[in-house]
């Protein structure tokens, strides 16, 4: 397993006290971050079975993913599912899965 794809596993991992929480106050948060979070993860792996620019894609996909779910724990917080210090260790990890697919998709020659 490359290491994009452990960081993915550890952001769902995070996320699993969060989505019981926003589950409460708003389920349809809770399944679109679900979603996001997992199809992030499935698309960094399968990213490493292809090649070229379908490879490229397929981490394009999973960092879009990745920001959706990010961007869907912000939404939460702005509601006030769940607090501020709650969710930074998951918007950490969103920030450097990011920074990871980004270079994945922009190798340096």
């Amino acid at each position: 397993m490359c290491e994009a794809s452990a960081v993915a596993l550890e952001f769902i991992s995070s996320l699993v006290p969060l989505v019981s929480r926003i589950r409460i106050a708003d389920p349809d948060l809770a399944s679109q971050l679900r979603r996001a979070a997992t199809s992030g993860a499935l698309n960094t792996a399968e990213a490493w079975r292809r090649d070229g620019r379908d490879r490229a894609m397929r981490f394009r996909i999973a960092a879009a993913e990745c920001a959706e779910a990010a961007t869907a724990l912000h939404v939460a917080r702005r509601w006030g599912y769940v607090a501020d210090d709650a969710t930074a260790p998951a918007l950490a990890l969103a920030d450097r899965l990011g920074a990871m697919l980004y270079r994945l998709q922009h190798p340096r020659p």
